[in-house]
């Protein structure tokens, strides 16, 4: 058997974020820089941050990444929903090494081996995963955060499919002793609403004034559902306004393994820290993305 070391290149690099290691950099540092640290908290044991183009949401992303603590995380694990490919199931990459502008990232082979024996997980081809976007545009991030522990991490990339309310439930409960862990990190990577006919999603609640501000109220609406911690609440608000959240499975997961460790006693707070918009919607043939970033904290 070939011990030929597999590396996922940065496909989305030169489009959706800068090639240039220097110029990535130096937005990246623009933008934390800009970001509040909520030190009185403590260092999250999640985020939930945005996939889109950094011209359009690297501000909000700086201040979910603006709460890592380097110093405690060994271990970055990266849940992404799956854009491209059906899977009705969590998949794992084949790729040993991640690639960056930045530095190279390497697979916890320990984490994958221990996730393999469960039969929980499917294997995407390296095609696949240089496809999807949602994983990769937290890459860069990731690495400017860790960079003074740049060699003492590794990452578990989880690719999410469309997940069924018990498999959310399963796969949190599964990944729940992981998020116990100080030394881990949960990146829960998701957009908010997605508005408009490319889209197929109109919502528009006309006692918020202008559609931006209907959008914006109806994304509030769940993240301060996202900030109860409660799985059922959070599927209860989905099935009922449809809001084109393209991470609620990852969501979904992160939600059931919070409430799985609240059983057990553990105190978490989770809070949104900023809010954007790819554009301001005021007609019907207007469209926009929306972003948010928040963070987990354990007590």
């Amino acid at each position: 058997m070939s011990n030929r070391v597999v590396c996922r290149e940065a496909s989305h690099a030169g489009t959706w974020y800068s090639a240039s290691g220097s110029q990535l950099n130096a937005q990246l540092e623009g933008w934390l820089s800009q970001a509040q640290s909520n030190s009185t908290i403590g260092p999250a044991r999640a985020i939930i941050a945005p996939h889109a183009g950094y011209t359009y949401c690297g501000a909000c992303a700086a201040h979910a990444y603006k709460q890592v603590d380097p110093s405690v995380t060994r271990r970055v694990f990266i849940l992404g929903p799956s854009h491209h490919v059906a899977l009705s199931r969590c998949a794992l990459t084949p790729a040993d090494i991640y690639r960056t502008p930045l530095y190279d990232m390497r697979i916890d082979r320990k984490v994958y081996a221990d996730l393999w024996k469960t039969g929980l997980f499917e294997r995407i081809s390296l095609q696949t995963d240089e496809d999807e976007h949602s994983i990769e545009m937290h890459l860069p991030y990731t690495a400017k955060a860790m960079e003074s522990h740049k060699d003492e991490f590794s990452i578990v990339p989880v690719l999410v499919g469309a997940l069924s309310e018990s498999k959310e439930q399963e796969y949190g409960k599964l990944l729940s002793k992981y998020l116990a862990d100080p030394s881990n990190l949960f990146i829960i990577s998701s957009d908010f609403c997605h508005w408009g006919q490319r889209f197929r999603y109109l919502y528009y609640d006309e006692t918020q004034g202008e559609i931006h501000r209907s959008i914006e109220h109806l994304d509030k609406m769940g993240m301060g559902i996202i900030e109860q911690l409660d799985p059922v609440s959070f599927t209860n608000y989905l099935k009922k306004y449809r809001n084109t959240i393209c991470g609620r499975h990852p969501i979904g997961v992160l939600l059931n393994a919070v409430a799985e460790l609240k059983k057990n006693g553990l105190e978490m707070n989770l809070s949104f820290l900023n809010y954007a918009q790819s554009s301001e919607c005021r007609n019907w043939d207007d469209s926009s993305v929306s972003y948010a970033a928040g963070a987990l904290v354990v007590h």
